[in-house]
Formats: structure tokens, sequence, C-alpha cells
């Protein structure tokens, strides 16, 4: 999910470590939370003791997804929480397996440089709305995530790629375009959940 606020000290380094073809994948993570409440995240926190500034506390290691050949048994660990939720807000088993593939390939512990958190990759506005107290517990936020998915097909009468739009990019922001945002990564995001998607519905777990 790409749009949670997020510092403009988090570009720098990873640029830099991308040109140098390093890879931030353990990066340290901070956490700040400003004035009106909004939480940000940094992997490049800049300390100060001057009164108002920011200021910054370890909040995590980044982990990204393992590689897909560990992605495998994850699916069957989590299936009877995919199908309990899935039943409960009326979804796709295959959708909520399709959106966590494309999360977070099944990584528990996956935290983005953005603040997304899990396996469906909540970010922490969303967790607190819908009731995520550790959304690095797989069933709390495959709960959540599935909760979220409900909301937005509801919001969008249930056309599923403008659901997904808003589940990557937010709800205002499919409203404000009047359709799927043109950002790259959000129109990759639908077609990629679609594919999943569709492997799902007809490998079931065979498709990892």
């Amino acid at each position: 999910m790409m749009w949670s606020p997020i510092s403009r000290a988090v570009m720098a380094p990873l640029l830099m470590l991308l040109w140098l073809g390093l890879s931030p994948a353990w990066a340290d993570i901070y956490r700040h939370v400003d004035a009106n409440g909004v939480v940000h995240f940094t992997n490049a926190p800049q300390y100060t003791d001057r009164p108002g500034k920011q200021s910054w506390s370890f909040y995590r290691k980044e982990m990204r997804s393992p590689p897909t050949a560990t992605a495998g048994p994850a699916v069957h660990a989590y299936r009877d929480i995919i199908r309990e939720y899935a039943r409960a807000y009326r979804l796709e088993e295959a959708l909520v397996k399709a959106v966590i593939k494309a999360e977070s390939n099944y990584n528990p512990q996956s935290l983005s440089s953005k603040g997304a958190q899990g396996l469906m990759q909540l970010i922490p506005e969303t967790a607190r709305l819908m009731n995520v107290n550790d959304p690095f517990d797989p069933a709390e936020n495959i709960r959540g995530g599935s909760n979220y998915l409900r909301l937005m097909l509801d919001q969008f009468s249930g056309n599923l790629d403008l659901a997904l739009a808003a589940y990557n990019a937010g709800p205002n922001a499919v409203q404000r375009h009047g359709g799927i945002p043109p950002y790259t990564e959000t129109r990759q995001y639908v077609q990629r959940v679609r594919q999943y998607l569709d492997q799902y519905r007809h490998n079931g777990d065979n498709f990892l």
C-alpha cells in the first residue's frame, strides 16, 4: 500500500544504495509522529536536540519478502485463517490469497519503507481503523486486510479494479481521478493482483 505519509529522508539513501548495487533489505526503520498525529517512517533519521524539531525512535528492521520458494508452505499455513475471514467478509478466498501474494509474498514480518506492515501490508492508519493491534500477527493482519478490502469493494459498488486501486493508493485518490489513478505502481498492482487471482482460481494452492 503506497498511501501513508513518508519522509523524503527515505529517498536519498535508498537511491544511493540502488546506485551502488546494494540491497536495503535489512535497513533499520525509524518512526516519528508529527504534531498532527501523522506517522512518518525513514531509514535515515536526522537527530536533533533543538526544541520543536523532529525526533525519531527506532521502530524495527525493514524486511523484504522471502524467496518465492518459501511461499508455498506459508500459503497452507494461513489457509484456515484466510478461509475464515474470506467467509466473514464475503470475499473470494482466491482474492485474499492474491492480495497477500502481491503485498508481501506471504511474509508476515514484511515492513515497507512506507510503513506498510505484515501479510496484507496495512499502514498504521488502516490498522487502527480496522482495530488491528498487532499488524505482524497473521490472524489480525488478515482480518484487518480482509475487512478493509470488503469496505473498498462496497465503496466502489463491487468494482474489483477500483477496489484494488483504492487498497493500494487510497479511496480518495480513486475518487479524485474518477477511476484507477495514473500511478504506475497502482496500475501495475491492480494488474498483478488480477494475474495472481486468476492463478489461484485455476490452480488453487498449487500456485505459490
